[in-house]
């Protein structure tokens, strides 16, 4: 039933940290400038697909390429059954 849609595509999201900086900020922003964000350093990044936070994750690095490590997956919604 579910077969046709297990080869659409979604867009993945990988979510550093988030922060908040006023307009005065945003335009004063050049090469190198740093902006602070609310995560600590070592906290796992979001991983949203579709816009949806689905996992927790670790920067992977597989040969020359970025990947990320799922550590952890959301839990499933109330209600909705996850097979």
């Amino acid at each position: 039933m579910f077969d046709p849609l297990g080869a659409l595509s979604c867009p993945v999201t990988v979510v550093l940290g988030t922060g908040q900086i006023s307009v005065r900020q945003c335009l004063e922003l050049e090469p190198h400038s740093i902006l602070r964000l609310a995560e600590s350093a070592g906290d796992d990044l979001r991983v949203l697909v579709n816009g949806i936070a689905i996992a927790r994750g670790e920067v992977a690095i597989i040969d020359t390429s970025t990947a990320i490590r799922v550590t952890e997956l959301a839990p499933a919604l109330p209600g909705k059954r996850t097979t």
